[in-house]
C-alpha cells in the first residue's frame, strides 16, 4: 500500500508528524532475506524443448534472477528496504565473515550469499554475475550430500532478523524450495523447525513459502509446511486453495511463475492510517485501518546529488532564514500573523495550533443515502479503503462484517464525519461497499482491489461548479452500429483494466537511467512501453471494420452537405420572391444584403464588379458559413474560396 507525501499535505499539513506514533513509522521500511534451496532437484535443468516460451534453467538459477530483478527494483523503488538471499543445503557454509566447510559454522550448509541490507551496485553486480554470466567461483551452489535441517535455517534467518533488523516493522523469509517434506519421518527434526518458526512470529517476522512443482503433482503442504507458515484469515479467504505453486507448463515459464508469486508478496500493506475510531451510533465505537490500495507512481527522491565533480557525491542541505538585510533570522524571532483590514493579527504557535484541531481522530456515521444518490462526478479525490482491526476493541471485525454485508444487500452508502489526522481538514465521506470478487452481481469490481468498505470523498457546495453542457450533434444510427462492433472486438480481456500490468514508462525510464549509472553500463535506447497501442492487432481485429465505418462516415457526410446546400437555396430563392418591405442598408461592397443575407445573384453582381474584397473579413466568413464552406485563413484565401464558389453555382 502507499504512502504518499502528497496525501500527507492534503490532509495533515506541516505539523502532524506530532500524532504519528512509533508503529507508523515502523512500517515504512521492509526486510526481506530470501532462502533459497540449493539442492539436486533444484540444480536439475529442465528438459529441452524446441517450445521458445519453455524453461532453459533451473529452479535455482530461476529463483537467483527473481531475487536480482527484486534487488533492482528495491534497490532504487524502495532505497531505505532491506534485502539479503540466505542459500542453504549447499555444501559450503558461510554466515558472515567467518567461513568453512560443512562443519566449520555454527549453521551448516547454510551460505549467507549477500547479507541483509540496503542493496547496493555492488551487490546487484554480484548477483548478476552469479546468475546471468554463471561465474560461481566461490563453489556456493553445490548441493551437500547430507540434508540440511530446516531448524538451522530458520534459526540462521532468525540471527539475521534480529541483527540486521531490529527496528523494521516489517520483516518476512521468502523460502524458495521444491522439498515439500525436507525431514522425511524424523519428528525430531519436525518439532525443532516448528518451535524456530514459532520463534519467527513471535519476533515479528513473516513466513512467506514459494513452492516449486516440475511434475502435475501438488505440493503438499500438511507434511510439513503448514507447522511452519502461518496463514491469516484474510490470506486464507483471498486464497482458499492454498500458497500459489509455481510451476512450468502452460505457457508459463518458471521464472514468469515466480516472478509473479514474489510480486504478489513483495509490498508489505503499509496502512495510511491505524486505530481510527469508527463511530457507527452513540455508544458504539470500532477501530478500522486505512490504505490506499491506488496511488500514483513518482521518481522516489532521498537525498540530492552534486555532479560537479570527478565523482558524484551526495550533498548535504542546510537550511537558513534571514531578512530583508541578509541577518541570519532565529527561530524564535518568527511569528506567524493573518492580514486581516490592513492589518496584521499575530498569533502564538499555541494559538495557530490549535485554529486546525476542528475536531479529533475520528470517522462517525451521520446518515445513510441510497447508492443511487451517490453520482459519478462527486469523486474529488482517490477513496481509501479501511478494515477492521482488534487494537482498539474487540469484536471490531463482527461489527465491521455486519454493516458491510447489510450496505451491500440493501444497496445503501453511509455519510461519514472524516477527520484522518488530529489536525486534518474534515471531510465529508460515503461509505460505499465492494463486493467479493467472487459475487456474480458485482460485475464492476476490479479483479486487483479488495472487497470492503471504502471511503469516498464528497465534495461541499463551494467545490461543486456550475457548468454548461452543450450538446453535440447525435450521430447516424448506422455509424453508432459500426462503431459498436468496432468497440467490442477491441475490449481488454475479461473486460477490464489493470493498472497493475502497465508500469509508467516515465517513471521505469528514470529508473533505467539511475540503474546503468550505478551498475557503470551503457545507457539503454529504448524501452519496453507497455502502454503503446498493438496497432497490428488491432488492424487484424478491427481493420476492416474500421474501414467500413470511414466510408459509412464520408457518405452520411456528403449527404449532409448537400442537403443543407439544398435548403439553404430554397431559402435564398423565398428571399427573392418575398416583396421588400424595407430599405435594406447598404454593406461595404455597395449591396442590398450582408453576410448570409446576399442571394445568389447579388454575389455574383459584386464578383462582376470586383466589388467583393471591399467586404469586412467578418462578412465574408458569415457568406462562406451559409454556403457550408471552411472559414480558415487569412482575407485572401476567404476570397479565393468565395470566388470559386460563385464560378460554380452562380
Amino acid at each position: 500500500m502507499a504512502w504518499g507525501d502528497d496525501e500527507e499535505r492534503r490532509y495533515g499539513g506541516e505539523e502532524e508528524e506530532d500524532e504519528l506514533d512509533e508503529n507508523d513509522y515502523k512500517t515504512q521500511k521492509d526486510a526481506v532475506l530470501f532462502a533459497i534451496d540449493v539442492s539436486a532437484s533444484m540444480l536439475q535443468p529442465p528438459p529441452s524443448s524446441d517450445d521458445k516460451k519453455s524453461d532453459k534453467d533451473s529452479a535455482v538459477v530461476a529463483a537467483l534472477k527473481c531475487a536480482h530483478q527484486f534487488m533492482q527494483q528495491r534497490i532504487i523503488a524502495q532505497p531505505k528496504d532491506m534485502m539479503g538471499i540466505l542459500l542453504f543445503g549447499t555444501e559450503k557454509s558461510k554466515f558472515r565473515d567467518d567461513t568453512g566447510s560443512r562443519s566449520g559454522s555454527g549453521y551448516p550448509h547454510c551460505y549467507l550469499f549477500t547479507e541483509l541490507d540496503v542493496p547496493g551496485a555492488e551487490d546487484v553486480k554480484k548477483l548478476r554475475d552469479l546468475v546471468e554470466e554463471g561465474e560461481d567461483a566461490d563453489e556456493v551452489l553445490v548441493p551437500s550430500k547430507e540434508p540440511v535441517l530446516m531448524s538451522n535455517v530458520l534459526f540462521c534467518a532468525n540471527q539475521i532478523f534480529t541483527t540486521n533488523a531490529a527496528n523494521f516493522g516489517s520483516r518476512r523469509l521468502f523460502i524458495i524450495t521444491d522439498n515439500e517434506n525436507p525431514h522425511g519421518n524424523d519428528k525430531q527434526a519436525k518439532s525443532s523447525a516448528a518451535v524456530r518458526a514459532k520463534d519467527l512470529y513471535d519476533l515479528g517476522v513473516t513466513i512467506e513459502l514459494f513452492p516449486v512443482s516440475r511434475a502435475k503433482k501438488p505440493f503438499d503442504l500438511s507434511k510439513f509446511y503448514d507447522d511452519i507458515v502461518y496463514r491469516s484469515s484474510v490470506e486464507e479467504g483471498d486464497n482458499p486453495e492454498g500458497v500459489k505453486t509455481s510451476r512450468s507448463g502452460d505457457g508459463l515459464t518458471l521464472l514468469n511463475s515466480l516472478i509473479s508469486n514474489i510480486n504478489s508478496k513483495q509490498t508489505p500493506k503499509r496502512s495510511y492510517f491505524s486505530r481510527m475510531p469508527f463511530e457507527l451510533a452513540p455508544g458504539l465505537t470500532i477501530t478500522v485501518k486505512g490504505y490506499m490500495p491506488l496511488h500514483q507512481q513518482k521518481p522516489a527522491r532521498t537525498c540530492y546529488v552534486w555532479l560537479g565533480g570527478e565523482q558524484a557525491q551526495l550533498a548535504q542541505s542546510e537550511t537558513t532564514k534571514v531578512d530583508s538585510e541578509a541577518r541570519t533570522v532565529e527561530k524564535s524571532e518568527i511569528k506567524k500573523a493573518y492580514k486581516f483590514g490592513g492589518e496584521y493579527i499575530y498569533f502564538t504557535p499555541e494559538e495557530a495550533k490549535s485554529l486546525k484541531e476542528l475536531d479529533t481522530k475520528v470517522l462517525r456515521i451521520i446518515g445513510f443515502k441510497p447508492l443511487a444518490n451517490i453520482p459519478m462526478w462527486a469523486s474529488v479525490k482517490k477513496s481509501t479503503f479501511i478494515f477492521p482491526s482488534e487494537d482498539g476493541y474487540v469484536g471490531s471485525t463482527r461489527v465491521f462484517s455486519a454493516l458491510w454485508q447489510k450496505l451491500l444487500t440493501s444497496k445503501k452508502v453511509g455519510i461519514a464525519w472524516y477527520v484522518a489526522r488530529k489536525n486534518a481538514n474534515p471531510v465529508m465521506v460515503a461509505v460505499i461497499p465492494s463486493g467479493s470478487l467472487n459475487d456474480e452481481d458485482e460485475d464492476s469490481t476490479a479483479p486487483y482491489l479488495p472487497a470492503g468498505l471504502w471511503l469516498y470523498p464528497l465534495p461541499f457546495a463551494d467545490d461543486i461548479r456550475s457548468v454548461e453542457i452543450k450538446t453535440s450533434t447525435k450521430p447516424a444510427d448506422e455509424l453508432t452500429d459500426k462503431m459498436r462492433e468496432i468497440i467490442q472486438n477491441l475490449q481488454l480481456p475479461k473486460a477490464t483494466y489493470n493498472p497493475l500490468k502497465y508500469p509508467n514508462p516515465a517513471l521505469q525510464w528514470h529508473y533505467k537511467i539511475l540503474q546503468a549509472m550505478a551498475l557503470e553500463e551503457d545507457v539503454p535506447d529504448a524501452l519496453d512501453d507497455l502502454t503503446v497501442p498493438k496497432y497490428r492487432q488491432i488492424d487484424k481485429r478491427v481493420g476492416a471494420y474500421m474501414a467500413e465505418w470511414k466510408q459509412e462516415l464520408a457518405d452520411k457526410a456528403k449527404e449532409f452537405m448537400q442537403l443543407r446546400a439544398t435548403k439553404r437555396e430554397l431559402e435564398e430563392d423565398d428571399a427573392e420572391e418575398r416583396p421588400r418591405l424595407a430599405k435594406r442598408p447598404k454593406t461595404a461592397a455597395g449591396s442590398a444584403s450582408s453576410g448570409g443575407q446576399m442571394s445568389n445573384a447579388e454575389l455574383k453582381a459584386a464578383w462582376e464588379n470586383d466589388t467583393l474584397k471591399k467586404l469586412t473579413v467578418a462578412v465574408l466568413k458569415d457568406i462562406l458559413t451559409s454556403k457550408g464552406i471552411s472559414t480558415t485563413g487569412k482575407k485572401v484565401d476567404l476570397l479565393e474560396r468565395l470566388e470559386q464558389w460563385i464560378e460554380e453555382h452562380a
